[in-house]
Parts: structure tokens; sequence; C-alpha cells
């Protein structure tokens, strides 16, 4: 990826400036788009635009590209990040770690591999339309495009995408093309403001990563129990608890620590110390959130919550020590 500095040519920010050969309104049914960063993300998207119409180019998968991925673009070879950018005229898709956004961008840019009227996306949760500033100062079009959704990178993939929503930052004038590349994608635009993209991507990864990684806690913990299958343990309580909390919010909220039974919170926490004294923590922090907000909705009153918050307290400072 590494190109020889060259100065950047001044151009207006934010301006309007034709995409392709037609303004953003007047584009082509069929776009020529190209992908930088073949992976689980950008296989998939690169697939779904080639079956809305569009027409993917080229891609390149970096280093140790897994060759399942490609088998999701037929006929699209793997090529250099700059011939990628060179063959994208119209859209160019860079679906690569959220880190190395800015030195792909800054690398691209820096080359002359960009060109006006180019609209340049990426797929990161993380950044804005900022990251894109050198694309944008070389005349090309800025787009933050970001599917919530995860991938795995392969044919499955494409059936999980009808109606997800994309947390979409723009400029004005490029607003109507994202609404229609969104729908192309089969999905819902949520228009996202720049100062609002960290915490965007910070609800989505408490809410999505994190719940993998408890799901796994439990999962250990009733292996420990002597549970030889937890997943089927798991799987109907589970899903009944998301499905209750994305439908009744804090109001789906049982168990324990929502009835203040501290005495049932104790013996929890005094069995992970000598079972797995690394889950203590985790189960600390989130039975004193669930605490919270189980006494800000009315569920747990405040007297009844006073034994239980001295045995998470209590805890803590052992723990802490």
């Amino acid at each position: 990826m590494s190109a020889p500095l060259r100065p950047r040519p001044a151009a207006p920010r934010r301006a309007a400036v034709a995409v392709g050969s037609a303004r953003p309104g007047a584009l082509p049914r069929s776009l020529t788009v190209g992908v930088i960063g073949a992976g689980r993300v950008g296989a998939v998207l690169g697939a779904a635009f080639s079956a809305a119409g569009h027409r993917v180019v080229a891609a390149t998968g970096g280093s140790g590209v897994n060759p399942h991925r490609f088998a999701l673009l037929p006929g699209v070879a793997p090529s250099s990040a700059a011939e990628v950018a060179r063959a994208a005229t119209d859209l160019l898709l860079i679906a690569v770690p959220d880190d190395a956004l800015a030195r792909v961008v800054a690398a691209l840019a820096d080359g002359g591999l960009l060109h006006p009227g180019q609209v340049v996306a990426h797929t990161s949760g993380a950044h804005g339309l900022a990251v894109l500033d050198p694309a944008e100062a070389v005349g090309a079009r800025p787009l933050a495009l970001h599917p919530a959704m995860t991938f795995t990178g392969t044919s499955d993939d494409l059936g999980r995408l009808a109606g997800i929503s994309y947390g979409v930052t723009a400029p004005a004038d490029l607003r109507p093309l994202a609404a229609r590349l969104v729908a192309d994608l089969g999905g819902v635009p949520e228009w996202v403001g720049e100062a609002d993209r960290p915490l965007y991507h910070a609800a989505l990864a408490h809410g999505a990563n994190h719940l993998v990684t408890l799901v796994n806690e439990a999962a250990d913990r009733l292996r420990d129990a002597g549970v030889t299958q937890p997943q089927k343990v798991l799987a109907p309580l589970l899903r009944a608890a998301l499905e209750n909390a994305l439908r009744y919010g804090d109001d789906a909220l049982t168990g324990p620590v929502s009835r203040g039974d501290a005495g049932t919170v104790e013996r929890h926490l005094a069995r992970l110390a000598a079972t797995a004294p690394e889950s203590v923590a985790p189960y600390l922090a989130l039975a004193r959130r669930t605490a919270d907000r189980a006494i800000a909705g009315g569920r747990l009153a405040p007297t009844d919550a006073a034994s239980l918050l001295g045995v998470l307290a209590d805890t803590q400072r052992r723990t802490a020590a």
C-alpha cells in the first residue's frame, strides 16, 4: 500500500461534485464497483451489490485472503488496491479494519489512485466522514456505510441482509445516493451524525460482541457444573430473554438481582470465586448495572436492594484487595 507522497490538489469541502459521469441523483442504474478488503464484510456486500445489478469489477483481500470469499464474487480475481481503486469508476467500497482505514485512504489519495466524482465508501461503524478527508481533498465523494450485522463471510450472510439497518453518514447532497445503495442491499438507512459515530458503534459492540462473550461465559460455567451440552440449556432461555428484552425493555428483567435476593447472589459469587475467579469481576459489573436499572425502572425498591448492593460492594472490595 505504500506510495510516494505527492501534493494533493485543493478541492472545496463537501462540494457537490459529479459522481462518475453524472451527479448523484442521475447515476446509471448499474454502478461500476470495486472492493478493497474482500473479507467477511466486503465480499458479502460486494456479492449483494452484484445481485442488485451493479458491476463488481475488482476486489482485493489483502495478505492471506480466504479463497472462499472470492467464490462470492464470480469472475472477480484478487487484484492490488491500486488496480481496484482505478477500476471502481463509480463506487469504491473499503472494508478494512477500523484502525487500518485511515492509512488505506491516505495511501490511495496520496498515490493518485482516486478521481473526482468517485464515491469512496467505507463500512466501519466507528468512523464517519473525517477519515475520508484525504479522498475528498482530491475530489472523491465520502460515504460511511456500516451494516448493523455480524458476518461469517459466507453465502449464509446474504440471506441475513434483508431488512437490516445501515448506519449511514453522508454529505447532504449524497444522501439520495446513499439511500439508494442501502435499498439495493435490501436494508434500511439510519442516519448517524458525524460526532455520534463512536457512540453508535459502542452501542452495537456492547450489545453484539459482548453478548457473544457473555453467552460463552455462561456455557463455560454450565460445563463446570457438569452440563455436557450447555447450548441445549441456553438456547431457549437466551432466545426468550433476547426477544423479551427487545420487546419489553427493562420490564423483561427477571432473576435474583431484580428481586433483591442477596443470599442467592452471594452464593453465586462465592462459587464463582472458587471455580472461575475470572468470571467474578464481569458478574459484579453486570449485577450492579442490572440492579441500577431495576431500581430506576421501579422493579426493585431501594430498601429491598440494600442487602444486595452490600453484597456486591463487599465482594468488589475483596476482589480489589
